[in-house]
């Protein structure tokens, strides 16, 4: 496994895309389309809430999102950084984005074979879109 964090500034954009993002830049599916899982924590790190989808129901993953979030936040106050904006875990089978958002962190699932859809616009999608279209998305299922 590994980790990535960024400091990259994002610009941030009231209007959702959850329900109805861009097609990706292969034009066939949207990026929610390959979201198989999505977790929130507040800003001290702690889970919230859990959604799952048909293709992945498994939620060992967060407790990897916990962690990177526990480590994000001991790196920050020792080396006194300042920034965090999103971070990046690879896994054997899935990649997951954890993005920070005004008022929790957002952590999306992929499969490792879509790796390559997280980029830039990617990390701007996850954080335009609200908590409340993740609820109200057919795809996802509160666990």
């Amino acid at each position: 496994m590994s980790v990535g964090f960024s400091e990259l500034a994002m610009p941030i954009n009231a209007d959702s895309q959850l329900l109805h993002p861009e097609s990706s830049q292969d034009g066939q599916t949207s990026y929610s389309d390959r979201v198989m899982g999505a977790a929130i924590f507040d800003l001290n790190g702690l889970p919230k809430e859990y959604f799952t989808t048909a293709e992945s129901s498994n939620m060992s993953w967060v407790q990897t999102i916990f962690q990177a979030l526990g480590l994000r936040s001991l790196l920050m106050s020792s080396l006194r950084l300042e920034g965090f904006h999103h971070a990046t875990i690879y896994g054997a089978e899935y990649c997951a984005i954890i993005v920070k958002q005004r008022a929790h962190y957002t952590a999306l699932l992929v499969s490792q074979s879509e790796a390559d859809l997280i980029s830039e616009s990617f990390v701007d999608w996850v954080q335009n879109f609200q908590l409340s279209d993740l609820r109200a998305n057919p795809r996802f299922r509160s666990a």
